[in-house]
């Protein structure tokens, strides 16, 4: 198959190099020119996921339209942010390139103004295009490692087209499950890096494994209650799109989110935290946006409104934590 990866960020370069494994023809299309010359001339994506060469049978595309050309599947590796502007500008080449691809999306979170999955934007973008969502535990040097992933993808293709990229992606060190729940998997996707930041938070204040399993344990719960109340199947939630993707993401080493939390539980300023990144902690836009969502359909979300609280209105962690451990007592559910 020839695949076409759009962003060539950690994950995105990861995700190329596995394709190319599996034997398929790929091209990495990076969002910046001067990065493509980069990628070109050093065959390493330094600033984003170094110490992996690229193959010389990579090619590195440095416009949309050849890139798509007769491709059967293009894997859209931007930031939440980026999806709108990169599909707009996909859009406008697809006819010339001649192509109807699968366009499966690997960002996680809710466009900012409109509060959309991605798939809903690329509904509204490449209107009638099969689409779909990949999500799971997975850092992407693990996967550009070759180590041992499964991860979930969910599309709004019919059964044979959605077995033929399952396969596609499929490998000894990539295990691709296939779901119809589109919304359930973007959705926790998006939801495990909003935890992610309260783990490292537990982190950072050194809470101590009791806690830190108190707290994965009610996230889940309350992941799996705002995902449902959202559209989402509550089997998605418990697994590898929800309940395997918050696990990794709140206890790796390598988490961005979890990470983000311990240095904030710590002491240092969200400002201070955000300034001069190369990557982007989605968990930081993430809370915001699902905030806003459960004020307007006025769902309860305690562990997340907490979070929104320490990292929009200054509130001191061990504040947030002493409201949540001291809210009003009830059974478990």
């Amino acid at each position: 198959m020839n695949v076409s990866v759009f962003g060539a960020g950690a994950w995105g370069t990861a995700l190329a190099l596995h394709c190319l494994r599996a034997g398929h023809a790929v091209t990495l299309v990076p969002r910046r020119l001067e990065q493509a010359l980069q990628l070109a001339a050093d065959r390493e994506n330094k600033d984003y996921l170094p110490g992996f060469k690229l193959p010389a049978d990579l090619q590195i595309g440095m416009e949309a339209r050849p890139a798509l050309m007769e491709t059967g599947l293009v894997l859209l590796a931007c930031p939440t942010r980026g999806l709108r502007p990169l599909a707009e500008s996909i859009a406008k080449e697809l006819a010339a390139a001649g192509s109807a691809p699968m366009f499966v999306t690997l960002c996680k979170g809710l466009e900012k103004d409109t509060l959309l999955a991605p798939h809903a934007v690329l509904a509204q973008c490449l209107p009638g295009a099969a689409t779909g969502a990949l999500s799971g535990p997975s850092f992407a040097n693990e996967v550009a490692a070759g180590k041992p992933t499964a991860v979930v993808m969910a599309t709004t293709a019919d059964e044979q087209h959605a077995r033929t990229v399952q396969q596609a992606l499929s490998g000894p060190t990539l295990r691709v499950y296939r779901s119809t729940d589109v919304i359930g998997v973007e959705l926790g996707g998006a939801l495990k890096n909003v935890y992610a930041i309260g783990a490292g938070i537990c982190d950072g204040l050194g809470l101590g494994d009791n806690a830190k399993a108190s707290f994965l344990t009610r996230a889940l719960n309350e992941m799996a209650k705002l995902g449902l109340r959202l559209g989402g199947k509550i089997e998605t939630f418990y697994g590898l799109g929800g309940f395997g993707d918050l696990v990794v993401t709140c206890t790796g080493r390598g988490s961005r989110n979890r990470t983000f939390g311990e240095e904030l539980a710590r002491g240092k300023k969200v400002a201070e935290l955000l300034e001069g990144r190369h990557t982007v902690v989605e968990g930081y836009g993430a809370t915001a946006a699902f905030a806003e969502v459960c004020r307007r359909q006025k769902i309860d979300a305690p562990i997340l409104n907490e979070i929104n609280a320490a990292l929009y209105a200054n509130k001191e962690p061990k504040r947030a934590l002493m409201d949540l451990m001291t809210r009003e007592l009830r059974e478990e559910a």
